[in-house]
């Protein structure tokens, strides 16, 4: 009956931990509180995710990230405010103390206001770059909608994105068209690893500072493909940070709004689609990974057909001791959070995996490969034999990609030389059959040698007895 009722309770845990990875605390940063209606529908989709709503302005005495040195909130949407700053409760030190202590932030800017200067020093620290202006916005003569901006071309039309790669996981796909009106242009730097573009501007944009009068754009901040209109960065601890370029692409009347692109028939946004995979990604729903079991042990190998190995345990689990050249299997129980629960991961054929066994560098650097799986997770393993070294070494799974949580897993292990009598005879070393053959040989001549010095003695003659004289 315990055993039933520690199940029961271990299953329990499990769920919830699966309904919130991160927490469902969500406060809303917004100035205007007579702008709270225009995002109903943004709102009420994340109630209906379970999130928890705290509505406060930056001038309220009552808002504050933190309380008794933790967290008051998990996450943060940042609408932009009217104002040149957002007040001395969300400073740019602030925010970086909230990411740095898990929290995960979503940024939204205007193009019809200027971005405060807080705001900037904030992205500039992410690498981060906004125009010099703070009043730009992008424009495409060629991908724009005609039924809302038939002259400034500022509501530009966008399919849903594309993988960054063919090795990277896209939460971002879809068939639809989303609409960004009056966006503000991004440019990432090329130095940090943690930032990542989700949405691009089309080849044909361009950012464009709507108070300059000239009919022409000599120097424009970023163009085409340069211009990131959704940018995301993942801290090292995996805390998200997602600045969205258009606030007004959230807003009712854009989630299911009739667009037309010029030379091509109108159709409905996916603008509502969209906000709720950036906020899933943003919020810890999706692209979360979680580590289980990780098991190694020394192993037997029956040779077979090739690939057809059979391995199987020796001794306990997790020794903290091996010898050198013993055969090793280590085992990684890996999950992966899909919105309310667990499913198992599955590591795309272009991506890899890999186990290192390294002590200052690695000696071993192989791909572990999926075995078995479970209703939730997935057992990858590799089976290798350890060097010819003894020392410190350590397991270590370290696997890092654009929108999953890092994984850096670590496992230390002592390798040890072969005892006294553990060493292999010299009848089985083939290096040493000759000095074997040498000793052999010497053995067999000198008996030889013997047997014949013996077999010659010289003969004698026979006295003829005493000589008279």
């Amino acid at each position: 009956m315990r055993g039933i009722l520690f199940f029961f309770l271990l299953s329990f845990l499990d769920l919830s931990q699966a309904l919130g990875s991160s927490g469902k605390r969500l406060l809303v940063v917004n100035e205007e509180p007579t702008e709270k209606e225009k995002y109903s529908i943004f709102w009420g989709d994340l109630e209906e995710r379970g999130f928890e709503l705290t509505f406060e302005s930056p001038k309220s005495e009552k808002l504050a990230l933190f309380q008794h040195g933790e967290r008051a909130y998990d996450h943060v949407i940042l609408l932009p405010p009217k104002s040149k700053g957002l007040g001395p409760s969300l400073t740019p030190n602030l925010l970086l103390q909230f990411i740095n202590k898990n929290g995960n932030i979503l940024l939204t800017l205007a193009g019809e206001s200027p971005t405060p200067s807080a705001i900037s020093s904030l992205l500039l620290e992410l690498e981060i770059h906004l125009p010099a202006d703070r009043t730009s916005l992008v424009v495409d003569h060629f991908n724009y909608d005609t039924l809302s901006a038939p002259e400034k071309h500022d509501v530009l039309l966008l399919s849903q994105p594309s993988a960054l790669r063919s090795d990277v996981r896209n939460f971002f796909s879809g068939d639809g068209t989303i609409a960004f009106p009056r966006a503000v242009a991004q440019e990432l730097g090329n130095a940090s690893p943690l930032l990542a573009p989700v949405l691009r501007a089309r080849s044909t944009a361009y950012s464009y500072n709507p108070k300059d009068e000239a009919e022409a754009v000599e120097d424009p901040f970023a163009v085409g493909k340069q211009i990131s209109l959704v940018s995301t960065m993942q801290a090292r601890n995996s805390a998200r940070f997602t600045v969205f370029g258009s606030v007004e692409a959230l807003e009712n009347q854009w989630f299911d709004a009739k667009v037309k692109s010029p030379g091509a028939k109108d159709c409905r946004t996916a603008n509502r689609e969209f906000a709720k995979q950036i906020t899933s990604w943003t919020f810890m729903e999706t692209g979360v990974l979680q580590v289980g079991r990780v098991e190694h042990h020394q192993s037997s190998i029956e040779e077979g057909a090739p690939g057809n190995e059979t391995v199987s345990q020796l001794g306990y689990l997790n020794p903290r001791i091996y010898r050198v050249k013993n055969d090793v299997t280590f085992n990684i129980e890996l999950s992966e959070h899909s919105s309310d629960h667990l499913i198992p991961l599955t590591v795309s054929s272009e991506d890899a995996l890999q186990l290192e066994f390294a002590m200052l560098s690695p000696f071993h650097r192989l791909t572990l490969q999926p075995v078995s799986q479970t209703l939730n997770s997935t057992i990858f393993s590799a089976t290798f034999r350890l060097p010819d070294q003894h020392g410190i070494f350590a397991f270590r799974v370290n696997y890092k990609r654009p929108f999953l949580t890092n994984i850096d897993v670590k496992r230390e292990v002592t390798v040890r030389h072969f005892a006294h009598d553990e060493w292999p005879r010299s009848w089985m070393i083939s290096g040493g059959w000759v000095w074997i053959a040498g000793i052999g040989v010497t053995v067999v001549g000198w008996m030889f040698f013997v047997a014949l010095w013996l077999w010659s003695e010289p003969a004698y003659e026979k006295s003829q007895g005493k000589k008279l004289q």
